[in-house]
């Protein structure tokens, strides 16, 4: 997960902890918007097209992509947006070209693994769902978790007291749509139906989480993730970031 960072306000000097968004990239590999530590944050006052987008390049496999610029909001209700690391004019020797990855009728390039390491699993980019209602985050989830491997993943046909809603082959996942934070029993629930079924669990809020069921999930090794209105799942934690990585064949 990444770091959180110190973005002080232009307008009241309050200086605010900032955590930067994570993307997945076309090649799977989770990518961290890299704000530029030190950086000016320039107040939002009218919003173009071009300057809510930057280029940000994947360490993993070099691909240069256009990305949602990191804006952060103060309390004083400013809104910044956050300056990134200028991506590098060039890409290292052996790693392909911006959007040789993914481009139709390309193979898929799998950057070399360091020994011992598992590789990264490459996939298509994710295409997200628009959340609307709460059946549209569950709608959401199950897209997600096949996009990580999970093929067959379906919407069970009544919630359980435990509240799983998806499952498949090696995964339960549960989703929650309220708009409070999720709670630490519903992680232990999800945890222990999936150590019932021998398969991960995982889960989805809308809301994000509280402290102590953020800190349960970090123990059992159970991935978070929150979502936006865009319908596009963000890590909360590390074991979100692997199974992003690694997808369902790194279990």
């Amino acid at each position: 997960m990444a770091d959180s960072v110190p973005v002080r306000c232009p307008t009241c000097r309050r200086e605010n902890a900032f955590t930067p968004p994570t993307f997945p990239c076309a090649c799977g590999a989770p990518l961290t918007m890299p704000v530029l530590r030190g950086g000016v944050p320039v107040e939002i006052l009218h919003r173009t097209w071009q300057a809510s987008w930057v280029e940000v390049r994947c360490e993993v496999c070099g691909r240069l992509d256009q990305w949602p610029a990191p804006e952060s909001g103060c309390a004083c209700g400013t809104v910044v947006r956050v300056p990134v690391v200028p991506a590098p004019a060039s890409s290292s020797p052996g790693i392909p070209e911006p959007g040789s990855l993914g481009a139709p009728g390309a193979p898929a390039v799998r950057p070399a693994a360091a020994p011992g390491s598992r590789p990264a699993v490459l996939r298509p980019a994710f295409r997200p769902v628009t959340i609307r209602t709460a059946r549209d985050c569950v709608t959401a989830a199950a897209q997600y978790l096949k996009w990580l491997g999970f093929a067959d993943v379906t919407r069970t046909q009544e919630r359980t007291a435990a509240g799983v809603d998806l499952r498949g082959t090696g995964v339960v996942a549960q989703v929650d749509p309220t708009t409070r934070a999720t709670k630490l029993r519903e992680i232990e629930c999800v945890w222990l139906n999936g150590l019932n079924d021998s398969a991960i669990a995982v889960f989805f809020s809308l809301a994000g989480y509280a402290r102590d069921a953020r800190a349960r999930a970090d123990e059992l090794h159970l991935p978070l993730f929150v979502m936006d209105l865009t319908g596009t799942p963000q890590p909360v934690n590390d074991p979100a970031d692997e199974l992003i990585k690694y997808g369902a064949t790194g279990r």
